[in-house]
């Protein structure tokens, strides 16, 4: 039989052993973090930092991360699983895109300091990393490298967004014979 292990000084046993999951949540939560294209190049530290001050998550299947309307409060981090980007039209609810994994969603609302542009509905069980807008506005501030990858990734957005929409009026042209 294992001998047992033993707490010394004032911290309890149950105290570390907290304080060591917080660490290796933190852990893994850094790692996951650098997966994510905005972060990717952001030092270790400010990445634990990070992830310190953000909250982790979980959604279920239909649950909602936010509705279209809602006050622009966070931004989240898609540690695992998957989501679909919704916006209410009259004809109901339209989906414009996919979340996977190391996605960031909800950063538009913030950067224009509008109320959340569409709802985020949960396709399969889904954990991510909740940033509140106090936060991701002071990173972005503190470090500029992390303002150039948002500015990447809303680039990359704004031109598929642009391609499809050429493509959707483009097929409701009237066709000319040649």
């Amino acid at each position: 039989m294992a001998p047992l292990a033993r707490c010394h000084g004032q911290t309890s046993c149950t105290e570390q052993r907290d304080r060591d999951n917080t660490f290796m949540l933190l852990r893994d939560e850094v790692e996951m973090l650098r997966r994510v294209p905005i972060f990717s190049r952001i030092a270790p530290a400010k990445l634990k930092l990070l992830a310190f001050t953000s909250d982790r998550m979980t959604y279920n299947v239909g649950q909602d991360l936010f509705h279209q309307g809602d006050p622009a409060d966070a931004a989240y981090v898609v540690l695992s699983g998957t989501a679909d980007i919704l916006v209410h039209s009259p004809a109901g609810d339209i989906k414009v895109a996919d979340v996977e994994l190391n996605s960031i969603v909800g950063e538009i609302a913030i950067l224009c300091d509008v109320s959340r542009t569409a709802t985020v509905r949960a396709t399969s069980p889904l954990e991510v990393l909740r940033i509140s807008k106090e936060h991701f506005l002071k990173l972005l501030s503190d470090f500029p490298e992390m303002a150039v990858e948002v500015m990447r990734v809303l680039a990359d957005r704004l031109n598929h967004t642009t391609a499809e929409l050429t493509a959707a009026r483009a097929a409701k042209l009237p066709q000319v014979a040649m």
